[in-house]
């Protein structure tokens, strides 16, 4: 009987400790530097190769780019991405909604993620998506959207209900979601200290109202801050660092920003800032919708359908994580990002992407124009 118990137990915590956790947030454009609306996710999860794919549009159904694993080789499930017409999503798993409502048929967010962006033109229309589909949904998510009107919001959704939580209705002009939902119940679910990381972190550029897309790429996804201890450890001189609970994790596989529009537009002006693979070692890129929106190294171009860019930025993650034995793979080196000679792999990338920043806006402003003429023609 006790061996019984102890195997249950075993079970119950590797799924535990192998659940998907993201942490993420809507930001209203009066929140932005330019005006524009943002949404950002640090993915977390076991599928750790990941790329960027272009799908086109075909028989009424919309062009749209998104995040995919490598290993969906029909690139059924979608687990961020914005569409022509400027509506994007993602989700982060909750772990409080269902309860044991006994659905087998679940883990659908992705494949419920890429049949919205198909369709999906607006915040409302995935509402009625939501209502109209055949429940069991077979999920258990915070699912975030943001449409090219300027309207977002998080609907914690379960198998067979959902709950709305309007941007327009956030006092501050800001949502935030890591891992459980606040209409679950209480004290269940994760992410309650990285929910309290990202909301420290971002406090200054909310007063300010500067967020850009860099604030979460460079900072929030780079940065080892612990709410609950109280402490940074991004430059606090220590070489080794127990991974707990912080926003990028040994499990986080990119750092995703989608960077609205405002009203009037064009929806193809709609900007994916991506970090691929393990944030605090990866470059940034930006993407489009459009035959040449997605740089060839973010797709899956490998004969194992990994990303160029992607399998670099792992190999880099190597050092951070460089003990495989035992428990040592929860130990990183911090020394390999930060050090007191500049040569950390944070602090070198971030100077490129600085310049990768520049030369996206650079872009964006080149297209904007180029919309523009047409347009007026």
């Amino acid at each position: 009987m006790r061996k019984r118990l102890l195997i249950a137990l075993v079970a119950v915590l590797s799924v535990i400790i192998a659940a998907d956790a993201c942490t993420s947030a809507i930001v209203s454009g009066k929140l932005t530097a330019n005006g524009r609306p943002l949404m950002w996710k640090n993915r977390d999860t076991n599928d750790l190769n990941n790329r960027v794919e272009r799908i086109k549009g075909h028989d009424g159904l919309m062009e749209f780019v998104a995040l995919f694993d490598a290993r969906d080789l029909q690139d059924t499930a979608a687990w961020m991405g914005f569409n022509e017409a400027g509506f994007a999503i993602m989700n982060t798993a909750s772990y409080n909604l269902n309860g044991n409502d006994g659905v087998k048929n679940m883990d659908r967010e992705g494949e419920l993620m890429r049949y919205a962006l198909e369709r999906c033109k607006t915040v409302d229309d995935f509402e009625s998506l939501l209502k109209t589909l055949p429940k069991p949904l077979g999920v258990e998510a915070n699912f975030g959207v943001i449409d090219a009107q300027g309207n977002g919001a998080y609907f914690e959704t379960g198998n067979y209900k959902y709950v709305k939580y309007d941007l327009a209705d956030a006092q501050d002009g800001i949502l935030v979601r890591t891992n459980y939902s606040y209409s679950g119940a209480k004290d269940k679910g994760m992410g309650y200290v990285r929910e309290k990381n990202e909301k420290t972190l971002l406090a200054p550029h909310i007063a300010a109202q500067d967020i850009t897309p860099a604030v979460f790429t460079e900072e929030l996804s780079r940065t080892f801050y612990n709410s609950q201890l109280g402490k940074d450890f991004t430059r606090s001189g220590d070489t080794w660092v127990v991974d707990q609970d912080f926003i990028p994790r040994r499990i986080s596989s990119a750092s995703v920003v989608i960077e609205g529009i405002v009203p009037g537009e064009n929806p193809r002006l709609t900007t994916m800032w991506v970090a691929l693979g393990y944030p605090p070692c990866a470059e940034v890129y930006a993407v489009w919708v459009g035959e040449d929106g997605v740089a060839p190294e973010l797709t899956g171009t490998t004969a194992e359908n990994h990303s160029v860019q992607c399998d670099k930025v792992n190999k880099r993650k190597e050092e951070v994580f460089p003990v495989t034995r035992g428990n040592g793979k929860q130990y990183l080196n911090l020394s390999k990002l930060y050090n007191n000679e500049g040569t950390g792999y944070c602090q070198t990338l971030m100077l490129k992407n600085r310049q990768a920043y520049k030369r996206g806006y650079e872009e964006i402003a080149r297209r904007r124009a180029l919309y523009s003429k047409k347009k007026k023609k």
